[in-house]
């Protein structure tokens, strides 16, 4: 089963430096149908402006991938990590028993970037921050596996979660398969382009929910760059 969620359903707050879309209910936003999808919590889709950024602020027991997908975003917190994350790479704070963070945008254009939060598995642990800097020459080749609380993979960031964080890019007229063990779900965004899930056709930025389905096929109707969580 495939469950659109078109961009403009989605919650939306304009702080003015912040443009943010909600796939699911997070701060003023509530949907109570919206409130999670198996483990994943949060998933949102932020514009913030040259310049400027979220201040230092707290978390505790919360997977937290930023995912850029324009420009940088620049990372601070209370563990002594700093670092600069740019588009087509990611980054991972596992809050455990409590980090405090800021992250902002140095550079001198916006930047775009998905937030997602994940659920851990086990909580009170030590925090944790990290970022990787991905080949860029390992997109074009199916889905490219980032971030991961699974024990197979070995080669992504990992994450306290029973769930894994996979990209890739599709050229117009490609198509690239994903495989889910049975029970599990997944949430996918196309970050840009437009695709064919199955049978289902979603736009840039929309939400596609899934359940109940063993393999999925994403067709490319145009040059498309396609997220997807997959979790318990």
């Amino acid at each position: 089963m495939l469950h659109l969620r078109p961009f403009d359903s989605l919650g939306h707050a304009d702080h003015g430096w912040l443009d943010a879309r909600h796939h699911f209910s997070f701060a003023e936003y509530y949907d109570h149908q919206r409130m999670h999808w198996g483990n994943l919590r949060v998933w949102n889709d932020d514009l913030i402006a040259a310049g400027s950024g979220f201040p230092s602020h707290p978390h505790r027991d919360m997977e937290i991938i930023t995912y850029v997908r324009e420009g940088a975003i620049s990372h601070r917190d209370s563990l002594g990590n700093h670092g600069r994350t740019e588009a087509g790479d990611v980054q991972v704070m596992s809050a455990g028993t409590g980090i405090v963070h800021s992250e902002f945008n140095q550079e001198t254009v916006d930047t775009r970037l998905f937030q997602i939060w994940i659920m851990p598995d086990r909580t009170g642990e030590t925090p944790s921050w990290g970022t990787r800097p991905f080949p860029k020459g390992a997109r074009g080749e199916g889905f490219v596996t980032l971030a991961s609380g699974r024990a197979e993979d070995v080669d992504s960031l990992r994450i306290r979660a029973d769930a894994r964080l996979v990209a890739a890019t599709v050229r117009a007229g490609e198509t690239i398969e994903y495989r889910f063990e049975a029970g599990r779900r997944g949430y996918l965004v196309p970050a840009k382009g437009q695709i064919r899930v199955n049978d289902l056709l979603a736009q840039a930025r929309d939400g596609v929910a899934i359940e109940e389905e063993s393999v999925i096929r994403v067709q490319a109707l145009e040059d498309s760059e396609v997220v997807l969580v997959d979790v318990a």
